[in-house]
């Protein structure tokens, strides 16, 4: 592992190291989303304008039609925030300081919906007047389909909505767990990591020999599932000792102490490599929820929101000054097959990718597969064009 990196003959023997895994987190964690459904609204919008267009109806009838649409949709926010209202009076000292008048506001999105009411009322009375049938027929009509769809809860917010507000909201169990465990461990621990391994360096200068692999690597698997014993997980991952403690008095407790382990990992040629190595903790909190009744968290809910703390964490991260080189995360799924060192190998890829930064990694646009990427085939290097050392490319992963 000490030849020249900018040689062909390390791009060589790096590609028949078939046992590498290759995306190590290319589809595993999923982007904010974007502004695609808004775009569809207004789409949808121009095409069935133009149908309307097309009908050749007229102009009156048309906007009759619509102005009743219209009052229809504001009578049932009306209702369903009467409904709202009629809870919340009860609560208005516990959670609307006593006062009414916040109670209706939140129960009624005023701001909006009041001068649309009023403005769709205006028009509906003046378009109807010669309809021949009186008006409060139509809004007792409206009044009843809009209240048998709050009783039979159609008008309920499907997952994704639920779940692009609770991440535009923040209010995500994994934001929390994800800002708790940056300003609680990682904001006082990963300044320091440097500073103890080049302490422990000097001491050991064979074992620590690449400065880019001084980090604090951050395990994440999306099972939750964390082993408190590392060498229970994977028996090519040994534990070598601990490095130097930091001790703070924080939160009450006198000399409270930080301290991280050194591991040194085997790979299939009986190499070793060394990191600090440790789980995120807070996922054990995720995988406790999962386990306890009074939690309501399922399967599924875990593995959302550990793929949400894993993305909530990077940008933390990724905007502390303080933090910038000192950690490394790795983002996994483990495969469905008995894989006896897949960890290892997870652990081993990012290793080597830092030590070898010069070069492009990508294969194709497979992702990363566990089950499957930990037999790929040989890996598709390329020399920087510079002669310099050039970054990854991040579109690889």
């Amino acid at each position: 592992m000490a030849r020249d990196k900018g040689t062909p003959a390390v791009m060589a023997s790096m590609s028949q190291e078939s046992w590498w895994p290759s995306h190590p987190t290319a589809l595993l964690i999923p982007k904010a989303r974007g502004g695609r459904a808004q775009c569809a609204v207004y789409l949808l919008l121009a095409l069935c304008t133009a149908a309307l267009y097309l009908t050749g109806e007229p102009l009156e009838a048309t906007a009759r039609s619509i102005t009743s649409h219209f009052v229809a949709l504001q009578i049932g926010v009306l209702l369903k925030g009467t409904c709202h209202l009629a809870e919340e009076i009860f609560h208005l000292q516990s959670r609307h300081h006593g006062s009414f008048w916040r109670a209706l506001c939140a129960c009624f999105p005023l701001c909006w919906h009041g001068p649309m009411l009023l403005a769709c009322g205006s028009a509906y009375v003046a378009l109807l007047a010669g309809d021949g049938q009186p008006i409060g027929l139509h809004l007792g009509l409206a009044s009843l389909c809009q209240l048998l769809i709050l009783a039979l809860r159609l008008n309920k917010p499907s997952a994704v909505e639920m779940s692009e507000m609770s991440e535009r909201s923040k209010q995500n169990v994994a934001h929390g767990l994800a800002w708790s465990y940056y300003v609680g461990y990682l904001k006082i621990v990963l300044p320091r990591v440097k500073k103890s391994m080049e302490e422990f360096s000097r001491d050991n200068p064979n074992v620590l020999a690449y400065r880019e692999t001084w980090k604090l690597h951050i395990l994440v698997p999306l099972s939750c599932d964390v082993y408190d014993d590392l060498e229970k997980a994977d028996s090519n991952i040994q534990y070598l000792t601990d490095l130097t403690e930091t001790t703070l008095t924080r939160a009450g407790t006198k000399k409270r102490v930080y301290k991280h382990s050194l591991y040194a990992i085997r790979d299939e040629d009986n190499k070793l490599w060394h990191c600090a190595l440790e789980y995120a903790t807070p996922l054990q909190s995720l995988y406790a929820m999962s386990q306890d009744e009074c939690a309501a968290f399922s399967r599924e809910d875990r593995l959302e929101q550990a793929k949400l703390f894993y993305r909530t964490l990077e940008e933390i991260l990724k905007g502390s000054k303080e933090c910038v080189g000192t950690y490394r995360l790795i983002a996994y799924e483990e495969s469905g097959e008995a894989e006896t060192h897949f960890l290892s190998r997870e652990i081993l890829w990012h290793l080597w990718q830092q030590r070898h930064e010069e070069y492009t990694m990508c294969k194709g646009n497979q992702p990363h597969n566990p089950s499957t990427t930990l037999i790929s085939t040989e890996l598709n290097l390329q020399i920087s064009e510079s002669d310099l050392p050039q970054p990854l490319r991040s579109d690889c992963f």
